[in-house]
């Protein structure tokens, strides 16, 4: 069987499932059953100084969107940092990594720009035993009004600063949790790198209202009837997440940085994706607060059945395979043409993709007076539309057209591929166009 140990930046773990700073990670009784339960590791919810204790509202703290079949498809919390005792933090964690030493136990944090704090913070946590640290850059809510979370992650610099702050006054490994907060996800993982971080953690929540009770006109989680933008997270922020994890794996100012990715990770599936882009191991939340902790059994199981699949012995073979296939738009290849595809045995004869096709798309879907429907090659850029739209899964597929037939839409040869388009004479812009 597929090895699925990891061994991210020195720390080491029987699998690379964390479980995100958040919630489930805020105390000592949940981290237990975590770890009972399968997982490989823990990243415990943000902890700051010592002094006035963090106060979270005692009302409503989560958001929510949902699917048709009332599917939790994404959360928004408004949820501080830890409201425990810093040295009750502490003495939990010491007290679990103790009983699992075998666990990944990360101590997540979050001070000012200020760096006797970030020093103070460092020597409190050193003596628990954990095996790294994780700098929150990230909460876009609550803290980052403080100036702290986003506020820093938004500013290259000061990730940049306070990165090498952490270097200069731990031993530990040095993970940077980025905010996706921000225009370009590239700058402050260069700036994590230039510094000496050990690795880039994201992405941490999206800054967000998920909807507004038409009642009392109040953003909802309501709290005494008002409400305030919180940090949304779940599967509908995969995509994002993908992207930006794929954006610095592929930067060649941060090749080599090791990823931790964080965003929507469900199922083995989600997780295998991620670390396909990059990522060393994934980091989960929502799906635990769905589901509960048992559901990373399924993502252990699953992802070793892939790898086994795959041929692949260990973890490492899968990170990064997809990297090399993530380009810039105008080095796709024009010259790739395909045409939808309709099975008519599976077809329900709905008509979702004829109406989607007529009424937004290329009038490339025929309708008969029986409701058979057919594509029309000469209309049809295989959009995939229909393919998106159709309730039966492979009902409709897109097949590449072979080279050196004739498309029917505009009556040219099909070419071969071309290694490198960017040199084409039919790219715009290359060189060879001019």
């Amino acid at each position: 069987m597929a090895d699925l140990t990891s061994n991210f930046i020195g720390i080491k773990s029987p699998n690379p499932f964390w479980l995100a700073s958040a919630p489930p990670t805020d105390k000592e009784y949940n981290v237990r059953r975590a770890f009972e339960a399968g997982w490989g590791g823990v990243v415990w919810k943000t902890l700051g100084e010592a002094g006035p204790p963090v106060v979270n509202v005692n009302g409503p703290r989560y958001g929510a969107i949902w699917g048709a079949d009332r599917r939790l498809l994404g959360l928004n919390n408004i949820e501080l940092i830890t409201d425990r005792p810093l040295e009750v933090n502490l003495e939990e964690m010491t007290r679990v990594k103790k009983d699992y030493p075998d666990r990944a136990l990360i101590a997540s944090l979050m001070v000012p720009v200020n760096e006797e704090s970030w020093k103070r913070i460092l020597e409190a946590v050193a003596g628990t035993g954990c095996d790294g640290v994780e700098l929150n850059f990230g909460c876009p809510h609550g803290m980052s009004e403080r100036g702290m979370g986003s506020a820093v992650g938004q500013v290259p610099e000061y990730v940049g600063q306070v990165a090498e702050w952490c270097k200069t006054y731990t031993d530990l490994p040095v993970i940077v949790k980025l905010t996706p907060n921000i225009t370009d996800i590239r700058k402050p993982a260069q700036a994590a790198k230039q510094s000496g971080a050990d690795a880039v953690s994201l992405i941490n929540t999206i800054n967000s209202i998920t909807s507004v009770n038409l009642d009392s006109f109040s953003p909802e989680p309501s709290v005494d009837g008002l409400g305030a933008h919180g940090g949304y997270c779940g599967p509908a922020v995969k995509p994002i997440a993908l992207n930006m994890v794929a954006e610095i794996a592929r930067d060649p100012a941060t090749a080599g940085l090791p990823i931790s990715g964080i965003g929507g990770v469900t199922t083995w599936r989600d997780a295998a994706e991620f670390m396909a882009l990059g990522a060393g191991n994934v980091q989960v939340c929502t799906a635990a607060m769905t589901y509960g902790f048992k559901v990373v059994q399924e993502m252990i199981s699953g992802l070793s059945q892939y790898m086994d699949e795959k041929g692949f012995a260990s973890v490492d073979e899968l990170v990064g395979r997809a990297v090399p296939q993530v380009v810039n738009w105008q080095d796709l290849n024009l010259n790739y043409i395909a045409k939808a595809r309709i099975d008519q045995d599976a077809c329900i004869k709905c008509g979702r993709c004829y109406a989607a096709c007529e009424d937004t798309s290329h009038q490339a879907i025929s309708m008969s007076p029986d409701r058979v429907f057919e594509v029309k090659d000469d209309e049809c850029v295989a959009c995939n539309l229909c393919v998106n739209v159709c309730p039966v899964e492979g009902c409709i597929t897109m097949e590449q057209m072979a080279p050196g037939t004739v498309d029917p839409r505009t009556g040219k040869v099909v070419e071969k591929d071309y290694a490198n388009w960017t040199t084409h004479p039919n790219n715009p812009g290359s060189c060879a166009a001019e």
